[in-house]
């Protein structure tokens, strides 16, 4: 009989679900909820009834496109944390509702831990060990991972994700929100090396962007004090300085764990891994090192029920379940 399993995400702005038949992640239903835009950022009290809205449609559609039955479900995979409360709360409570009608095993996925897995939905796949930088708008971390599900955090932020900085950074330019990709679109007719920044120095390999983003609001006023319309005339400049400051200081640390680790399969993961910056600077910096890098496509770098569904695949096979009692979890230990 084939495995087939049925995964939710919903750990904060995307409704998502997906099928994994056999290891093989067939499809990747993405519901994007568009009414945080005019808030400048996840309003989670927003995020949960649109959850509420999508996720059975989002169910449906996945089910539909596979050609499943609930009949032929082996078991549901559930984002479980990290992320907000509320939206996993509805994504865990329709996942244990059919798990539970069903009468199919229920198994809760790490947000974080999914992000990495998603290198193995697609060709090329890493070899282990390999380094992840997982870069997203709540976590940068730097993972050895050692197997499927063995990995180790060997650095992260102390306080701000870089993903944060970059959507601070953007609403500070007066950009919209997301503003990380906005700012990744003007930096590629910008000059990088047209301003600079202080950097923030941590211990080992952790990181701190919290002082970034008052720097460079101190910035942006000192300017305006003297210009008025500095930010519309420089607008690609500032982008593409503020970019490369964030992505130097991403790539200097996972330099140093690679050397230290002496690993050279290098990947990153998450929602920032998207930006078109940070994948050149990456191969610019492999070709350098010698790495072999993996970066998966860019449906599968933000939150998607894709990751989800391969995780929840390594998790069965390990025997690793979740009780229906099983609790959302905001902030879910690594």
């Amino acid at each position: 009989m084939k495995n087939v399993i049925l995964a939710i995400e919903s750990s904060c702005d995307e409704t998502s679900a997906s099928i994994c038949i056999d290891g093989k992640v067939v499809n990747n239903v993405i519901a994007t909820q568009e009414i945080h835009s005019k808030y400048g950022g996840v309003v989670p009290e927003l995020a949960s009834r649109a959850h509420q809205q999508a996720i059975a449609p989002v169910v449906k559609e996945a089910m539909a496109d596979a050609d499943i039955e609930m009949s032929d479900l082996s078991a549901i995979g559930f984002t479980q944390g990290p992320g907000l409360l509320g939206a996993l709360l509805v994504g865990g409570a329709f996942a244990k509702s059919m798990a539970l009608a069903l009468d199919i095993p229920l198994i809760g996925v790490h947000h974080m831990k999914a992000h990495i897995l998603a290198h193995f939905i697609e060709d090329p796949k890493p070899n282990f060990p390999f380094l992840c930088l997982t870069v997203s708008g709540g976590h940068t971390q730097i993972v050895r991972v050692d197997n499927f599900l063995d990995m180790k955090v060997l650095g992260q932020t102390t306080d701000d994700a870089v993903g944060e900085a970059f959507d601070k950074c953007a609403k500070l330019m007066g950009l919209p929100y997301p503003g990380g990709p906005m700012i990744d679109r003007l930096a590629a007719d910008g000059d990088e090396n047209r301003f600079t920044f202080n950097e923030t120095n941590m211990a080992g390999l952790d990181y701190s962007f919290s002082g970034i983003k008052t720097g460079f609001m101190n910035f942006l006023n000192k300017e305006r004090m003297k210009n008025p319309d500095f930010v519309d005339e420089n607008k690609n400049d500032i982008s593409a300085s503020i970019q490369r400051h964030l992505i130097d200081m991403l790539l200097e640390k996972l330099r140093m764990a690679a050397d230290q680790q002496g690993i050279s399969q290098i990947a990153i993961a998450g929602g920032v891994s998207a930006n078109s910056g940070l994948r050149d600077k990456l191969k610019s910096l492999s070709i350098e090192e010698g790495w072999d890098i993996f970066i998966p496509a860019f449906e599968y770098c933000t939150d998607n029920a894709g990751m989800i569904a391969i995780t929840a695949y390594y998790q069965w096979l390990a025997g690793d379940m979740a009780e229906m009692s099983a609790a959302p979890m905001p902030r879910m230990k690594f």
